[in-house]
């Protein structure tokens, strides 16, 4: 666990995957430079398969996508896979979303994302967008507004 004034990260284990709880901020001159050299502590240490939970992260902005994107692409290169979950569709910035998603596999929450390791389980991403139009009152695939 590590703690920046702007960003907590709090790491667990689940069936061999390193899951990091961020808390805070993910920006320029945070929690950013902060997340990177944590993770890549890990990628040192032999990790391969991690997964980040940003429910509680308040707020991404560029430089925290960048790091995102950047640590995703050194866990690739390394041989090894990054996920995300519980995306908050309270980060507004959807349009950056969308982008990261385009890179980083995206799922709505932690079993999502632990068995989207697993090739024989199967796991459902799912589109940022039509998630956020799915967000309360309720689920309906078919009612357009």
């Amino acid at each position: 666990m590590f703690h920046h004034k702007h960003l907590d990260v709090h790491q667990r284990e689940r069936e061999g995957i390193v899951i990091l709880d961020l808390k805070g901020k993910l920006v320029l001159g945070g929690g950013d430079i902060a997340l990177r050299d944590f993770v890549q502590g890990l990628l040192d240490g032999g990790s391969r398969k991690l997964a980040l939970d940003l429910a509680q992260v308040s707020e991404i902005d560029t430089a925290g996508n960048g790091v995102l994107l950047f640590i995703s692409a050194e866990y690739g290169k390394a041989g090894g896979k990054l996920v995300l979950f519980n995306i908050a569709h309270s980060h507004g910035k959807l349009y950056e979303m969308a982008r990261l998603e385009t890179v980083i596999e995206i799922y709505r929450d932690e079993l999502d994302a632990i068995n989207s390791f697993f090739p024989d389980r199967a796991t459902a991403h799912y589109d940022i967008l039509e998630y956020v139009e799915s967000q309360p009152p309720h689920e309906d695939k078919n009612h357009k507004t």
